[in-house]
């Protein structure tokens, strides 16, 4: 009897890794026949936030050509695409689409030419540099398996086309279109990213958060001008936007716990026209990363204590206090659910096995995603994960005194692609049929 199990049990094994196998095969001719020469003319033509109107259009074709029903421009040029395949839960797919306005000097093949005019109208070279167009080209490869496997799913199996990730602009406009009430409230929301500090091919999901919130504020520090030789006769603002920069830091060091990630960076300080001149305004602009609401309101709220009281302490009268502009472009972090991301990653071990898994590393920025808003308010059970970019080779070089490994928004950055999209759509089917299964 034992020995009877223990076949059944191994008949079981083999035909997991066959349908496992299948998968990953398929994939890989799905690769070589279709998505290898859509990521490179993806790559090639790459377009800025809410300027993807051939990126948008063309992978709404190619969703069509899938099977799905297609919907274009929904918050300006974002793509959803609708597969119904009977009872079950709505599962929703999302991958990001804009450029960044950055002249490629990659040496590819397939290098980006394009120049469009940014949001003001000034012409600038466009590229991929934070790997969209495998995101995207990904999404079709999930829509050809998908589609291919409906026998084996049930439910409504939303993909999205997302426009203006890179200005953190591009879910709200979705959402602000009625996303949800036109098509929908997911069960569940799944994304992914590719990783250049990541080895091809290797997936991580962090139980947490992957990605910070972020605010930006605007402080303008109002002054009294004066020649450059009369300091005394005026009231400096240089002098006071200095002192506020670095009293701003010790928000971070002092008054939050050393384990709690926050950030504050001052990324723009504009005033003065000449050297002889004490200007009556400058403007600090701000970037303020945190990944809990308690800390961002402790940073938001320390930042305008300190700005106002470094001006009292420096003689600025009531009627010359600093403006401190929250602007409208906050984006809420981006928080895995616990139970689905170990729900996942114990089917990418079981479909994958242990080695696809990237080696755990502590992460080293506060990047943020909008992906956010997809899934707060209402709060949605959401999974973000990354697949690896950079071959092993490259790291092995980087290490022996290589060329160092460039970062995302380089114009040197680059992946491999063939290892990433693979990954990429392996995985995210190994989930969807998962999370979807009758």
């Amino acid at each position: 009897m034992a020995k009877v199990l223990i076949a059944f049990l191994l008949a079981l094994s083999s035909l997991a890794f066959a349908a496992d196998s299948e998968l990953a095969q398929s994939v890989a001719q799905d690769y070589e026949t279709r998505l290898k020469l859509l990521f490179e003319h993806f790559h090639r033509n790459p377009e800025l936030s809410f300027q993807e109107f051939n990126t948008s259009a063309r992978l709404a074709k190619e969703l069509r050509t899938a099977g799905f029903e297609v919907t274009e421009g929904i918050g300006k040029t974002g793509v959803v695409a609708i597969m119904k395949n009977g009872p079950g839960p709505l599962v929703m797919m999302r991958a990001d689409m804009d450029a960044l306005p950055v002249e490629e000097k990659t040496g590819l093949s397939y290098t980006s030419q394009v120049v469009q005019k940014d949001e003001e109208g000034k012409p600038v070279k466009v590229m991929h540099a934070c790997g969209h167009d495998l995101h995207i080209t990904s999404l079709v490869g999930i829509a050809h398996q998908m589609a291919a496997r409906r026998n084996a799913w049930s439910g409504t199996l939303m993909l999205v086309g997302q426009p203006a990730e890179e200005r953190l602009g591009g879910a709200s406009a979705m959402k602000r279109d009625q996303l949800w009430k036109r098509f929908g409230q997911p069960d569940v929301v799944l994304a992914f990213h590719v990783a250049s500090g990541i080895e091809a091919g290797k997936i991580e999901a962090i139980e947490g958060s992957p990605y910070s919130g972020v605010d930006t504020v605007e402080i303008i520090i109002h002054g009294v001008g004066a020649h450059g030789a009369s300091p005394h006769r005026g009231k400096d603002p240089i002098v006071l936007g200095a002192q506020i920069v670095l009293a701003l830091q010790t928000i971070i060091t002092r008054e939050i716990s050393p384990r709690e990630p926050a950030l504050i960076t001052v990324g723009s300080f504009h005033a003065g026209t000449r050297s002889n001149i004490i200007p009556d305004t400058a403007k600090l602009q701000l970037t303020v990363r945190s990944e809990s609401p308690a800390t961002r309101r402790l940073l938001l709220d320390a930042i305008r204590r300190v700005s106002l009281n470094t001006a009292r302490a420096a003689g600025f009268p009531e009627d010359k206090l600093p403006e401190i502009i929250e602007t409208e472009t906050s984006t809420p972090p981006v928080i895995n659910d616990l139970a689905l991301t170990k729900r996942v990653k114990k089917v990418w071990e079981e479909k994958m096995g242990k080695t696809v898994f990237a080696e755990s590393k502590p992460r080293d920025h506060m990047s943020a995603d909008d992906f956010s808003f997809f899934i707060t308010n209402p709060p949605i059970p959401a999974l973000y994960f990354s697949v690896g970019g950079t071959p092993k080779a490259d790291f092995e070089r980087a290490r022996n005194g290589g060329a160092a490994i460039p970062s995302h928004h380089s114009p040197l950055f680059k992946i491999s692609p063939e290892p990433a999209i693979k990954a990429g759509v392996e995985a995210s089917v190994a989930a969807l049929l998962d999370l979807m299964k009758k």
